[in-house]
């Protein structure tokens, strides 16, 4: 048996980045991702979001790849949130998302960040932090390359 322990720190948006994620709704909807990841082998650490994006420190397993846990995740929560009628109009993920390694010994910083979304969001927009995560990853020079 292989001994594997990779961790990940998955930030995805809500369709048009739209304020869907209302303190009632991100709850439920966390609850259920949690619940429906579980069901399927991907453990989840921490979640937690703001209006319009969530945050997931996740544990890979051997037999799963990004592609899929997104798939999971985003795709059945999407099509449980308007099952459900949780929101007014139609519900959609936005297609992009970014994910990043996480090491052990950073794990509780990355923890804590997720847990203050609420109270970092009233300084920082969405925005701000994805390009921040984007420069800080080193991915910036590949969008100013687009």
């Amino acid at each position: 048996m292989p001994f594997v322990k990779v961790w990940l720190h998955f930030v995805w948006s809500t369709k048009g980045r739209h304020p869907y994620l209302s303190d009632e709704i991100r709850t439920k909807v966390f609850e259920h991702i949690r619940e429906n990841a579980k069901q399927k082998g991907i453990y989840i650490d921490f979640i937690n979001g703001y209006l319009d994006h969530v945050h997931c420190l996740i544990s890979l397993a051997t037999d799963q790849t990004l592609k899929e846990i997104m798939q999971l995740i985003k795709g059945e929560s999407s099509f449980w949130i308007n099952k459900n009628n949780l929101t007014k109009t139609k519900f959609a993920w936005q297609d992009e998302y970014f994910v990043v390694s996480v090491s052990e010994d950073t794990l509780p910083s990355v923890r804590r960040y997720i847990a203050n979304q609420e109270e970092h969001h009233k300084t920082v927009s969405f925005d701000d932090e994805f390009e921040g995560f984007l420069k800080t990853a080193g991915f910036q020079k590949f969008r100013d390359s687009d």
